[in-house]
């Protein structure tokens, strides 16, 4: 009748939100992990605020002649918290380990974003091409995709590391910090791509026999056109999850690699770093690791929630 509001349709997108906002879970784990970039991102003016760094010596400092005792543990009770120190200080050097904590996840965090966005990006298109191409193309390509996948990626991490270091810096002479940080990007782009291009061939594969994409071959639309109209928009859910597994995924292998001593090192802040520092004095300051490693345990488990309720926002039928 005239005058009756109509009903609107909604888009698939509104209805993947109105799915995701219902999800306690999600919504839960999308706010932790989204103060953890904003804490991350904010990290040099949160330190400035807070008035500490994480390269100072502070046990060497005047203004702080007893924060480490003679056997260079931190002083007082749970690693030496304060008012002046919120998380302690590090034993023997004495740096402050809240800021040490906040420049570390800003180093995983946004390495781990940018060899997430490469890894995806390589991912996608190589699945595509195999999977919409067919025949050689997606022989060759496959054979090379079970290539890479044929290494051992901790193996190769630690063997790799140092030659891709030796390329470009004389034995003898410090690496630079964003040289290394090239080097990990590299070698974890190389052997990251290859989980996500087999799914995007195997999304492809089912899609490319539909209705719809034989009546955009009918039509005369170009290859081009039917992967980024017909095809892409419907593959974007698993995209999406798997990235979200992805990232987290990265994030521990950076942590790895700096714990082993082939990625980060002194004074470069980083979580591996410090779970590495831990590692040594665990018996004498146990309260060292336990903000490091609630941090990474938290925002790994969130990542993964997080993922799951994306998919199940996307598909309702799985569900939980």
């Amino acid at each position: 009748m005239k005058g009756e509001k109509q009903p609107e349709g909604r888009s698939p997108g509104q209805l993947m939100w109105q799915r995701f906002k219902r999800d306690r879970t999600g919504v839960v784990s999308a706010c932790v992990v989204i103060f953890f970039f904003v804490v991350s991102a904010a990290a040099p003016l949160i330190a400035k605020l807070y008035g500490k760094n994480p390269y100072t010596l502070y046990a060497q400092e005047p203004d702080y002649p007893f924060l480490l005792d003679d056997f260079a543990m931190p002083t007082g009770s749970f690693g030496g918290m304060s008012g002046e120190f919120w998380f302690g200080v590090e034993p023997k050097l004495g740096r402050d380990v809240f800021t040490m904590l906040l420049y570390g996840m800003r180093t995983s965090l946004y390495m781990a974003v940018v060899v997430t966005t490469l890894c995806v990006i390589t991912g996608v298109v190589i699945g595509m091409v195999m999977g919409y191409f067919g025949g050689r193309v997606d022989y060759w390509l496959g054979r090379v995709t079970d290539f890479f996948l044929a290494f051992p990626q901790q193996l190769f991490f630690i063997a790799f590391m140092p030659v891709v270091v030796a390329m470009f810096v004389d034995p003898q002479d410090e690496t630079p910090t964003f040289l290394r940080a090239v080097a990990i990007t590299l070698v974890m782009w190389f052997l990251g791509w290859m989980g996500l291009a087999r799914l995007v061939r195997s999304s492809v594969l089912s899609l490319a026999e539909r209705e719809f994409v034989e009546a955009a071959k009918v039509s005369g639309a170009s290859p081009w056109r039917i992967v980024r109209k017909e095809i892409l928009p419907n593959i974007v859910t698993p995209i999406l999850v798997q990235a979200t597994y992805i990232l987290p995924g990265t994030i521990l292998s950076i942590a790895f690699l700096s714990y082993i001593g082939v990625g980060f090192v002194e004074p470069t802040p980083d979580w591996g770093r410090m779970f590495a520092i831990g590692a040594d004095v665990y018996e004498q300051d146990p309260m060292f690791m336990f903000f490091p490693g609630v941090a990474l345990v938290v925002f790994v488990l969130s990542f993964n929630l997080l993922g799951d309720s994306v998919r199940d926002a996307f598909d309702p039928k799985t569900g939980r």
